[in-house]
């Protein structure tokens, strides 16, 4: 058994992706260990040598995304057979929450096998000895996103609970922590890059614009892109529903919304979609300010 050193590490990680380097070398062999030595200080009775043994096993060939769904298979095995009992275990496991919104460095990809835990396994009344996980599954994304993102399981949530879910997002966009806002509109963007797209918010996306009207002006610029993208994925299948909506932003918008305005129908515009060039035009930014989200841009 692993000597129960009481701090929770995370594997050591680049700062970005390198070139030629592949992403699934982030769940490889350290960041097992990682895991097995995590959940060993609060689980006094998880066997972390056969846990290391069945996650190692197959990993090798697999890219990221698989890799996190072998890892949650192998935790879902050696951890407690009831759900809530298992993912409790897991939250007591992480690491100090992220205490900034950028530079981070791709370390916190060690979260991915929770992430999927969770939807895998969060949502079958059976697999919680009959009782509905939803509350702890909610909790348990609560605390993922503070130190990675829950956007890849909250997708699930909202594809079988779609109302109670987006009031829980709803209230969510009060919370204190950035993580936290931002998960509430990235995790409903229809489209959202590397996920399963949201069939019901594709056809009809007017459910998240309550989400994306309380964090249009949040304070924090990681959450700002964030409804910016949200409202980009609107446009590829609702493009006057986006048009409509950034409409109305611009009447008296802050220079920080003119940008989520110009950014939300940037692609639009590269296709010489006459609205979308026309709000990017009442969407300018001035002076300086101007010149330094051309940049960004």
């Amino acid at each position: 058994m692993v000597s129960k050193l009481k701090t929770a590490r995370l594997p050591s990680a680049p700062a970005s992706i390198e070139k030629g380097k592949s992403l699934a070398t982030l769940l490889d062999r350290e960041a097992v260990d990682c895991l097995a030595h995590n959940i060993a200080i609060v689980h006094a009775r998880f066997d972390d040598d056969r846990f290391r043994r069945t996650a190692m096993e197959g990993l090798a060939p697999l890219a990221i995304l698989d890799r996190g769904h072998h890892l949650a298979r192998a935790l879902r095995e050696h951890l407690p057979a009831r759900y809530e009992d298992a993912i409790r275990i897991l939250i007591e496991s992480l690491t100090p929450v992220l205490s900034r919104t950028s530079d981070n460095g791709l370390a916190p990809f060690f979260y991915l096998p929770h992430v999927f835990f969770v939807s895998n396994y969060g949502l079958d009344p059976e697999g919680n000895g009959g009782r509905d996980p939803f509350e702890v599954s909610m909790e348990a994304q609560y605390e993922i996103t503070r130190r990675f993102s829950a956007e890849f399981s909250i997708r699930q949530f909202l594809i079988r609970w779609q109302d109670r879910t987006l009031a829980r997002l709803m209230e969510w966009t009060s919370d204190p922590d950035p993580h936290v806002r931002r998960l509430c509109t990235e995790g409903s963007r229809s489209r959202l890059p590397w996920a399963m797209r949201i069939p019901a918010f594709m056809k009809d996306p007017r459910p998240t614009l309550p989400i994306l009207e309380r964090l249009k002006d949040d304070p924090e610029e990681y959450v700002r892109r964030s409804v910016a993208n949200h409202v980009g994925d609107i446009a590829k299948d609702h493009p006057n529903v986006a048009f409509e909506l950034c409409e109305r932003w611009a009447k008296g918008a802050s220079e920080e919304l003119k940008w989520v305005i110009r950014h939300a129908v940037r692609h639009p515009a590269k296709k010489g979609v006459k609205e979308a060039l026309r709000l990017r035009e009442i969407a300018k930014a001035s002076g300086r300010r101007k010149r330094v989200e051309a940049d960004e841009e």
